[in-house]
């Protein structure tokens, strides 16, 4: 039996397009959304036990998404990042 393919497949969005969709935004919702990539990115850095450090820099991130997805969700609630 063929499966149908998932009609949610990940399309690339040219840079112009990209552009144009960021020019629509207010400058401190695209901070936000940058701020919140980076904060990701650091939260999934860390795995398995952590020292005492890795712990509060981890938090640290947590805290960064946290205040970046406010924001995001504030201008349109499925904007958050996930981590």
């Amino acid at each position: 039996m063929i499966t149908s393919p998932s009609r949610l497949v990940p399309v690339p969005i040219p840079d112009r397009v990209a552009a144009m969709i960021g020019a629509c935004l207010p400058l401190h919702v695209l901070q936000a959304e940058v701020d919140a990539d980076c904060a990701a990115r650091e939260v999934y850095r860390f795995r398995g036990p952590l020292c005492a450090e890795d712990r509060a820099d981890r938090e640290h991130a947590l805290a960064a998404l946290a205040r970046a997805n406010k924001i995001l969700a504030k201008h349109h609630p499925e904007l958050p990042v996930t981590p």
